[in-house]
């Protein structure tokens, strides 16, 4: 069962030496290394490794905080391994997903996170009973009297809610955008975003571009990205999306950029829905003589 180790610091003054030390002496072949926020869900090596990890691996890091923040995110992040067969491991916390004892400390996260939210529905809805029981009226009074510091602070509380929604999703969608935008157009883009995605979480192309112009605003997307696409050739634009599938996973197969190309519906440059790797070969060789590819 391969081992495959995540360490991550936060800072320039941190080093994630001990952290790979410690994953190594457990026989992690394959460290990867990152430098970024735990609160920051759109980390482009974390990313990477959740693209590429395979069945049978074990996602293993030091202690849960160097991977996520929140247990809805540490619960996201289990859900795509598993969803690909793989597992989870912490060294320093009970939870081992490939054991029974670990399945079940997880288990009980879980239920524990949802108790809480249940929790705070219930209070609210007391809150708010009592309060009209008392001949009062629920709610913000300076909402009411459309007070505009009042509204000022529940147009950014409504703001941080959707950042972080949006954080929750941001390594399916940003990672293509920060490498794909403004050389491709956002038709492409959102192909491309969706094609290994499961019906459920695909986007639509108002929502994405909400979603970039809110994280260029703050400042986690350059502004660039939103610059209009230049005008491609009919025929360059095969290879560009050959390209950016490539780019962002190097190790995928021939075999597995057609079934991708078929999930999007992509045609074959004979117009077939049918893609052979030897199609692919051709336009990967085209793209790298057009400078496309890294």
């Amino acid at each position: 069962m391969p081992l495959i180790g995540y360490a991550r610091v936060s800072t320039e003054d941190q080093t994630p030496l001990p952290q790979s030390q410690a994953l190594k002496s457990v026989g992690c072949a394959e460290i990867h290394e990152e430098q970024a926020s735990g609160g920051n869900r759109a980390r482009p090596v974390l990313a990477r490794v959740l693209e590429r990890i395979s069945k049978g691996d074990t996602l293993v890091v030091v202690r849960i905080d160097r991977l996520a923040r929140s247990l809805s995110h540490l619960l996201e992040v289990i859900e795509r391994l598993e969803a690909k067969g793989a597992f989870f491991r912490s060294l320093m916390d009970p939870i081992d997903t490939s054991s029974p004892q670990g399945k079940f400390t997880l288990q009980v996260l879980g239920a524990a996170a949802e108790f809480e939210r249940a929790l705070i529905r219930e209070r609210t809805k007391a809150g708010l009973a009592s309060a009209r029981t008392k001949g009062r009226i629920g709610g913000n009074p300076g909402l009411r009297a459309r007070d505009p510091a009042a509204l000022r602070k529940v147009r950014l509380a409504r703001e941080d809610g959707y950042i972080e929604r949006l954080n929750e999703t941001a390594q399916d969608w940003v990672p293509h955008v920060r490498r794909m935008r403004p050389d491709m157009a956002w038709e492409d883009v959102l192909r491309i975003v969706n094609g290994p995605l499961p019906r459920e979480r695909q986007w639509t192309q108002s929502r994405l571009l909400r979603a970039v112009n809110a994280y260029v605003r703050d400042g986690f997307l350059p502004p660039t990205v939103l610059d209009r696409a230049g005008r491609r050739e009919t025929n360059d634009r095969l290879p560009a999306i050959v390209a950016a599938i490539k780019g962002a996973d190097p190790d995928i197969t021939l075999q597995a950029i057609c079934t991708r190309l078929e999930a999007m519906r992509e045609r074959t440059p004979r117009g077939r829905t049918s893609w052979q790797p030897s199609s692919v070969k051709m336009l990967l060789e085209r793209a790298e003589r057009l400078g496309l590819l890294a």
